[in-house]
């Protein structure tokens, strides 16, 4: 008996671990939505804007193996690209269904026509256009396959005559493959490998998220060579822990004094499955060995002298044996004795907790990380939260952290968490969410309110664009047009059906998150945080220091004394840290 190729493709899905599909319906995409709503395997989440369903999958995809989102012809599919930048960029196993207009139609500018072939070349592994059913089952096959093996986006362009065509005999697997290769350097190249470890005392570790099914061996690693450990801002969750006694912090824009010193200091930099993008904060001294499963990422940030082909636990574990044990801490004690020094002035922002409507946000992100599941999923915004979240969120027995943290969109913290609170129902799923970036998507909070997602949306409420302001005054420019002005956030949720708290004093803080956090449903806890809490990288050149004293310069020619009063009245100390 004959079936469609909606009703093919939602076969593939189902055996393909695919459990959701988050889309919008409509026009050229109805043949799949009535195979889904036939068949009754797939849950059809009907976000409010296809991006938000794009990040959803992403989530899904990183969480649980792969996800899929789904968009109609022309507008609807367009709006997946930017959460398909994100996950192909996140190398998250997406695979992108862009319904779009009937064969016959194509190439004349007709309604709603793209090309998807050439729109998604950019922000995937894989796109195809199918223009035949056999093209369209085989595209599929290959798409998903692309999409798994090789991390990331692929793209079926599905026009609707081929969609609710029939198919009689499929020439292709129904089924896909993932494989799970140990991957490890040669022989010869671990002896190498250990010869230049072995050689020099100072070896510092920085680990990124590809050490996710390494942590054991990281640690064991970082024992026998008593070598500070420092990470990226996606593999600190697995490292950042009060009992780890090699860890040193952070490098980068959102890092700190302790870990980029550590890094500068070394004789030896081990860079364990991560694609650091700052390369201006990497030493150019050290001798730096680099270790990932994609060689091509090898020395294309960094002044790589040794680069290895390999997944970080199967190489660790083959290579601890070639190692010899190092007896000295001195490197160790000088970069964790920083460390502690860093976290205590961390620690003394959130003694003083700010004043009404101007709550320091390391207070926030303290209590968050106190009252949070040990097992917690965080999504973090880009901008200001996930400064307050790279500081202050620890790991866990098991909790995770995710963001835009490779494509740096706003906005991608809250459709995460849709991904995240369906696929893992039984965690704890708190989104770090700036103001600005919630109110991109605004929408979609109708998303968790209809599926009833039990996540819990923290906005930092301070008014403003507030890393973008920070950028423009280290730059010597006037913030302008950087300031919010919001909705009653309580109120918003309240009409869309979501339990919400407030708090805009420092006071009522803790009992909002901890009322948020226990609600059985979903939850919005709004507060209103100080929008000239201050974030710096660190290590701040001649450039931006004059910059920043440039911008303090108009505020005042401007007679903005008050507001310069605001931005450095907390933070001389942290200033002078740097």
């Amino acid at each position: 008996m004959s079936k469609n190729v909606s009703e093919h493709l939602v076969e593939m899905l189902v055996e393909a671990g695919v459990k959701r599909i988050y889309a919008v319906t409509g026009d050229s995409l109805n043949p799949v939505n009535d195979a889904v709503r036939r068949d009754g395997r797939l849950h059809w989440i009907h976000v409010r804007h296809e991006e938000a369903g794009a990040y959803a999958a992403s989530m899904e995809a990183e969480l649980n193996g792969i996800g899929c989102c789904m968009g109609s012809s022309g507008p609807g599919h367009v709006h997946l690209v930017n959460g398909l930048y994100d996950a192909n960029r996140a190398e998250n196993p997406v695979i992108a269904i862009a319904s779009t207009i009937h064969t016959e139609k194509m190439g004349l500018d007709n309604f709603q026509e793209t090309r998807p072939e050439s729109l998604f070349q950019d922000c995937s592994k894989y796109v195809f256009l199918a223009n035949t059913p056999k093209q369209a089952i085989n595209g599929l096959q290959t798409a998903i396959q692309h999409a798994i093996s090789k991390k990331g986006v692929a793209v079926l362009g599905l026009p609707g005559d081929v969609a609710s065509a029939s198919i009689e005999s499929v020439h292709t697997a129904n089924k896909n493959f993932y494989t799970q290769p140990r991957i490890t350097p040669s022989h010869e190249q671990l002896k190498e490998l250990a010869s230049v470890i072995n050689e020099d005392e100072k070896v510092m570790l920085f680990c990124g998220h590809g050490c996710r099914y390494a942590v054991e061996e990281v640690m064991q690693l970082a024992e026998m060579l008593k070598a500070p450990l420092g990470y990226s801002f996606r593999g600190k969750i697995f490292f950042e822990r009060k009992e780890n006694p090699y860890a040193v912090g952070l490098n980068g824009l959102l890092g700190n004094k302790s870990g980029f010193e550590a890094m500068h200091q070394a004789d030896v930099l081990l860079m364990l499955g991560t694609d650091f993008p700052y390369s201006e904060f990497l030493p150019e001294k050290c001798k730096i060995i680099q270790i990932d499963t994609k060689p091509e990422k090898l020395g294309r940030r960094a002044k790589v002298d040794f680069g290895y082909c390999g997944d970080i636990k199967s190489t660790l574990e083959d290579l601890m044996p070639l190692i010899e044990v190092k007896s000295s801490t001195d490197f160790l004690d000088k970069t964790r004795a920083l460390h502690q020094k860093i976290e205590a002035t961390y620690e003394s922002y959130v003694e003083d907790k700010g004043s009404e409507k101007n709550i320091h946000p390391e207070y926030v992100a303290y209590l968050v990380d106190k009252l949070a599941d040990d097992d917690a999923i965080f999504t973090v915004d880009t901008g200001m939260s996930a400064v307050w979240a790279a500081r202050y969120l620890k790991a866990g027995a098991n909790r995770y952290l995710t963001g835009s943290f490779n494509h740096g969109s706003m906005a991608n913290a809250m459709p995460m968490a849709i991904g995240a609170g369906l696929s893992q129902p039984d965690r704890q799923v708190i989104a770090f969410c700036g103001d600005g970036g919630i109110s991109m998507l605004l929408g979609d909070l109708m998303t968790i309110s209809q599926y009833q997602i039990p996540v819990k949306i923290i906005i930092f409420n301070n008014r403003s664009l507030a890393m973008v302001k920070l950028e423009m005054r280290v730059e010597g420019y006037m913030d302008w047009q950087t300031d919010m002005v919001n909705p009653d956030f309580v109120k918003l949720a309240e009409a869309m059906n979501i339990a919400a708290w407030e708090a805009k004093e420092s006071k009522e803080v803790e009992l909002a998150l901890s009322n948020g956090f226990k609600h059985k449903g979903p939850a919005i806890i709004n507060i209103f945080t100080d929008p000239n809490a201050l974030a710096m990288p660190p290590s701040l050149n001649f450039k931006q220091v004059k910059g920043f004293a440039q911008s303090m310069a108009k505020l005042m020619v401007n007679g903005k004394f008050a507001e310069i009063v605001d931005t450095t009245k907390n933070d001389l100390k942290y200033l002078r840290e740097l």
